[in-house]
C-alpha cells in the first residue's frame, strides 16, 4: 500500500506593527546589533529544508533577508536599539523576519513584545499573590512573626498581632514569591526562635558572634562556623540531638 504524505503545516505569519525589547529590563541610549554577516559578527541561519547555512543581511531595498536571494545593488539599513526597544512599522517586513525569524540573537538578547505572553506573565503572578496571601491569613501569628523579622528586625517586638497580620498581608502582596520561600523555610521559625531567646536573655551570643552560651551559668551551647549567620547555625544547631533536648529547655522559659 502507498502511504500518503502528510503536508507540513506552515505557521502563518501576521502583518502587523512589532515591538522588539532588550532583555533582563535593559534600557541604553541605543545600542546596534549585527545586521549583516561578517567574519566578526557570524549572522548565519540554518535552513532545515535545504539543509545549509545561509547568510543574511538586512538591505532596506530588499524583500528577502537572505543574500542568496537578493538582486542587484542593496541599501543597508542599520539595527538600532533605543532606550532598550525597537518599533518596527509593518511596512519593513524584511526587517520584521529577521529579527522575529532568523536572527541568531532573538531570544538571547532581545525578545519580540507578546501582549498574550505578557498576559500569562501577569496571571502568574495574580495567582502567586493569591497564594501568598492566602498564606498569610491562614498563617499563625508566631510563623508571622518569624517571616517579617527577616524583612523588619526587632521592630516585630513592639508590634501588635493586628499589625503583624496587616504587614505580613502587605508582605505576601507585594513580594509574593519570597514569601511563600520563607514560608517554606523551617530554619526561619528556628531562627526566630534563637532571637527571641537572646533578646530575653536566656542565651547569649559572644560579642564576636562566635559563641552561644547560657545566659543563666554561662556554660557554652555552640560555636557558630566560620562565616555563617550565628542565628541561621544555631536554627541548625536546635535540628540535632542534642539541640531537640536545648530547644525544649529554651522554649519552657520563653
Amino acid at each position: 500500500m502507498s502511504k500518503v504524505k502528510e503536508k507540513p503545516v506552515k505557521e502563518t505569519w501576521e502583518i502587523k506593527d512589532r515591538i522588539y525589547y532588550l532583555k533582563n529590563d535593559k534600557s541604553p541610549l541605543t545600542l546596534t546589533i549585527p545586521s549583516k554577516h561578517t567574519k566578526k559578527h557570524a549572522l548565519l541561519y540554518f535552513d532545515q529544508e535545504q539543509g545549509k547555512q545561509r547568510e543574511l543581511r538586512y538591505a532596506t531595498n530588499q524583500d528577502s533577508v537572505f543574500v542568496d536571494e537578493q538582486k542587484g545593488e542593496c541599501t543597508m539599513g542599520h539595527i538600532i536599539f533605543r532606550n532598550g526597544d525597537l518599533k518596527v512599522p509593518k511596512e519593513k517586513q524584511n526587517l520584521q523576519k529577521m529579527l522575529s525569524l532568523y536572527h541568531p540573537l532573538r531570544n538571547r538578547l532581545y525578545e519580540e513584545f507578546s501582549a498574550i505572553a505578557v498576559a500569562e506573565d501577569d496571571l502568574d503572578l495574580i495567582n502567586l499573590e493569591i497564594d501568598a496571601m492566602t498564606a498569610a491569613r491562614q498563617m499563625d501569628i508566631d510563623q508571622l512573626e518569624a517571616i517579617l523579622r527577616v524583612e523588619k528586625g526587632s521592630v516585630v517586638n513592639s508590634m501588635s498581632s493586628k499589625e503583624l497580620k496587616r504587614d505580613g498581608l502587605l508582605f505576601a502582596k507585594n513580594n509574593p514569591k519570597t514569601f511563600i520561600a520563607l514560608a517554606k523555610d523551617d530554619n526561619v521559625q528556628l531562627r526566630n526562635f534563637a532571637i527571641k531567646a537572646q533578646e530575653a536573655g536566656i542565651i547569649v551570643l559572644s560579642q564576636d558572634q562566635r559563641t552561644f552560651t547560657w545566659g543563666s551559668n554561662n556554660r557554652k551551647l555552640m560555636n557558630v562556623p566560620f562565616d555563617e549567620n550565628p542565628y541561621s547555625a544555631f536554627a541548625a544547631f536546635l535540628k540535632t540531638d542534642e539541640g531537640v533536648e536545648i530547644y525544649k529547655s529554651i522554649d519552657k522559659k520563653l
